[in-house]
């Protein structure tokens, strides 16, 4: 049987984002969630927030790290695999990947060391500080990334000449038409893998009885972002689709199944696309809701797929079936988000059993949300790498051999499958230990030095009883008073 080198390729590279975008989505809105409780910490000096936020960075370094190990290998893919996209493009994407390693990584380089291992080694303002740099430079890191897949799904400020695209403009280029709702819907997505993650692991605690107070906190603060946000990505989500409806009509009519351009086109709820009979089987649809949804006009005019050559059609049951998966989940984080806020009446949103077990079901929700959304995003983009511009077929490397392209994969597959495995292991050991682990991290509050140099000053040891100070000996070689 020949391999076909396009083919696996697309599906190394898919195999590859798939298993990387599910860790930064996690650790972007998880830094958020740690810096405003080491600012809720260093406001109050309420030791239940250190205590939170001590026991989320554990789980924070540990995603953080198999998220930088998945994604080692996706820049060195455009090289090994689409070479010629690589050397079309290299004059925008090199710059654009550049800027993320100089702005984001050297940022959450700097400062990461001193969030996992600086409390009780630098003043607690410091500690606060470098929270929030890491923080910022995961937002920085999606900045650029996002901007340069909303590139190739919406190409501007850029000219192919020879087979090569110059920047004429890399305010245009940055900031595509599809930017901004591209990453402000990643950005609320982020917020919602983590505020659900926390959710759920509170709730799988409370169960348990076990730190009751912080993870009541924890679980209040996530149902009350959730509130706000969840509806907010559906407001999000459908001026993004507006936004593609205007510049990747294709990808919209997949979404839909639609196939003739028409006007009170149904909103599909079920049905089996047959792309080889360019029609759709055992359809279930609302009249003319599709229409009211993507033109706000309940005769609006959607396009329909025949308008596109055959050769030029994502594969639609891919594209219609991961959109409806992602917002069916969608609507599901709203209906808990609105549940919570109804059951704080009484206190119940941490009491009743039921809706604890939902919100631990739930914290997986968001990472499939995202999967699909990527799904749509890329399947849907089909068969272009730069949209309307160059394909697939352009962009791989003219000397790859099938062969090489299923070695590998099959590498990274079984690189990937250790690396998930020993993560999920040492998260597993976090998650068991749980927040008591973290108890003496929270009794050292008068050994901070009050100055970084302060610590090398203190050759006493200090025996304290009932809160004061009674006597300070001085400490021998031997460890002796």
């Amino acid at each position: 049987m020949e391999l076909d080198p396009l083919i696996l390729s697309r599906i190394q590279f898919a195999f590859v984002v798939s298993f990387h975008a599910i860790f930064p989505v996690f650790t972007i809105g998880l830094a958020s969630y740690i810096a405003v409780l080491e600012g809720l910490a260093f406001k109050t000096r309420n030791p239940v927030w250190t205590k939170l936020s001590g026991f989320w960075t554990k789980v924070f370094a540990v995603v953080f790290g198999m998220g930088v190990v998945s994604g080692i290998v996706m820049s060195f893919q455009f090289g090994t695999n689409w070479s010629n996209f690589s050397q079309a493009s290299a004059n925008f994407l090199g710059p654009i990947l550049s800027y993320e390693v100089i702005t984001a990584f050297f940022l959450e380089a700097a400062f990461l060391g001193v969030l996992l291992f600086g409390r009780n080694k630098v003043p607690a303002g410091v500690h606060l500080f470098a929270a929030i740099m890491v923080a910022t430079g995961t937002f920085i890191s999606s900045f650029w990334i996002l901007s340069a897949n909303s590139w190739m799904q919406t190409p501007a400020g850029t000219e192919l000449r020879d087979g090569v695209f110059h920047v004429v403009s890399w305010s245009e280029a940055i900031f595509n038409p599809s930017f901004p709702y591209r990453f402000m819907h990643m950005g609320l997505a982020s917020f919602l893998t983590g505020s659900f993650v926390v959710t759920g692991v509170s709730a799988w605690y409370l169960l348990k009885g076990r730190e009751v107070e912080a993870n009541r906190k924890a679980l209040s603060m996530c149902l009350w972002l959730l509130l706000f946000i969840a509806p907010a990505q559906l407001v999000v989500g459908d001026f993004h689709g507006l936004n593609t409806l205007e510049h990747q009509p294709a990808k919209v009519a997949a979404m839909e199944g639609n196939w003739e351009t028409s006007s009170n086109v149904p909103l599909l709820l079920f049905a089996i696309p047959d792309q080889e009979a360019q029609t759709n089987h055992f359809e279930i649809g609302i009249p003319s809701l599709a229409s009211m949804i993507l033109t706000h006009e309940w005769d609006g005019v959607v396009p329909g797929l025949k308008d596109v050559p055959r050769e030029e059609q994502p594969p639609v049951a891919i594209v219609f079936w991961s959109f409806r998966v992602m917002v069916g989940l969608g609507m599901l984080m709203i209906l808990f988000a609105v549940t919570g806020l109804v059951l704080r009446a009484g206190g119940r949103y941490y009491k009743a059993r039921w809706f604890l077990q939902g919100l631990r079901a739930m914290s997986i929700a968001p990472f499939f949300a995202v999967l699909t959304g990527w799904f749509v995003t890329e399947v849907g983009r089909a068969p272009w790498l730069v949209y309307g511009i160059m394909n697939q077929a352009d962009s791989v490397t003219p000397s790859l051999t099938g062969g090489m392209a299923l070695f590998t994969l099959i590498g990274y597959i079984v690189v990937y499958a250790a690396v998930f495995s020993a993560g999920v292991y040492y998260l597993m050991r976090v998650l068991f230990v749980g927040l008591e682990g973290d108890e003496d991290d929270t009794d050292h509050e008068a050994d901070r030095p009050a100055r970084p140099l302060s610590a090398a000053h203190v050759p006493f040891e200090i025996e304290s009883g009932k809160g004061s100070v009674n006597h300070a000996k001085p400490v021998n070689e031997g460890g002796q008073s």
